[in-house]
């Protein structure tokens, strides 16, 4: 049976697959033989717990609990890890972990430059690596292939590292099973996953709580510590969330991630801010933004001023917490 062609990568994205070679983001690795214990005294996640082939969401946090950027990261070899981060900060993120490195025997490189990182998404993305890769790829794996990797990201997504003098074959292998589309199709998808990422215009705005991100599995509450933690574990076990991270659409033809979002409870005061945002099928945006929970009961909520463009709430593909369930106190 031969494959259907899509001619609107929107619909491709909803019911076939695409293929972008244009993704916001970039690739770090860290090596070396103290490289996990390293690891696992920066991010937010369990590093001690990641296994070869699989992957696992964390945070990279300042020491007020703010994230400073969100990975997806995986174990490469017992002492190499990987990591996609937003290519605005990879660098930055670089330096800053470098400058922990100390006597640790552990080395942190930004390998965006040498490699293609090419995003496939769809709910046949999957069939679609198969027919051009011949790589099965299950949620949450990481697989390797000759001079080719697949690492699988939330909402039927997946990531082809490549490194640069190879990646014009394996772009037009995936040419042929799925199709084209721009980073704003490849952006939406992760939108509409409720994933978000945190970029230059985000850095240190936000608790990873707020983000969904402790929802999403980015945050370990049993590991040890890490920059944040205390005030991580304080929100979780000690605090009220007051603002989650919430799916909406806005009919603005151009809306930013830091845009601050208004609402009638709050009047002047900002009561939100957008965190990603891409181009919508239909037109407008689908926006993920960090907003109150009080200022959604007294919709609606409008972007960039009190009288801006408003916005209308979507569901996001999963559940989130009881803000009314009572929280367990530290012993």
């Amino acid at each position: 049976m031969s494959r259907v062609t899509f001619v609107d990568p929107y619909a491709a994205a909803r019911e076939d697959s695409i293929m972008c070679d244009q993704i916001d983001l970039g690739l770090l690795e860290f090596a070396g033989a103290d490289a996990a214990a390293f690891l696992q005294s920066q991010l937010s996640s369990d590093v001690g717990t990641l296994s070869e082939g699989r992957t696992q969401l964390s945070s990279y946090n300042s020491p007020k609990g703010r994230m400073l950027a969100n990975l997806y990261l995986w174990r490469v070899a017992p002492d190499r890890f990987r990591a996609f981060v937003a290519s605005d900060l990879t660098e930055t993120v670089r330096k800053r972990l470098s400058m922990f490195v100390l006597r640790a025997k552990v080395t942190v490189a930004d390998l965006t430059a040498g490699t293609a990182l090419l995003g496939v998404a769809g709910p046949r993305a999957r069939a679609s690596l198969g027919a051009a890769l011949n790589l099965a790829v299950e949620p949450g794996e990481v697989v390797s292939g000759p001079n080719v990797g697949v690492v699988s990201l939330p909402g039927e997504r997946y990531v082809i590292v490549v490194g640069s003098a190879d990646d014009d074959g394996v772009r037009k292998r995936l040419a042929a099973h799925a199709t084209s589309a721009t980073t704003d199709v490849w952006r939406w998808t992760g939108i509409r996953a409720g994933v978000p990422l945190i970029d230059a215009a985000t850095q240190d705005l936000f608790v990873a709580q707020t983000t969904n991100w402790d929802v999403l599995g980015g945050v370990s509450f049993q590991k040890g510590c890490y920059p944040g933690q205390e005030i991580v574990a304080r929100m979780q076990y000690l605090g009220r969330l007051k603002e989650r991270l919430q799916l909406f659409h806005v009919e603005a033809d151009s809306v930013t991630p830091g845009t601050k979002l208004y609402g009638a409870a709050f009047g002047d005061q900002a009561c939100g801010t957008i965190v990603n945002a891409a181009l919508a099928p239909a037109g407008g945006n689908d926006v993920l933004a960090v907003v109150q929970l009080a200022a959604l009961a007294s919709p609606p909520l409008h972007a960039a001023s009190p009288g801006g463009p408003e916005l209308t709430s979507l569901s996001l593909p999963y559940a989130l917490p009881d803000v009314a369930a009572p929280r367990r106190h530290v012993l």
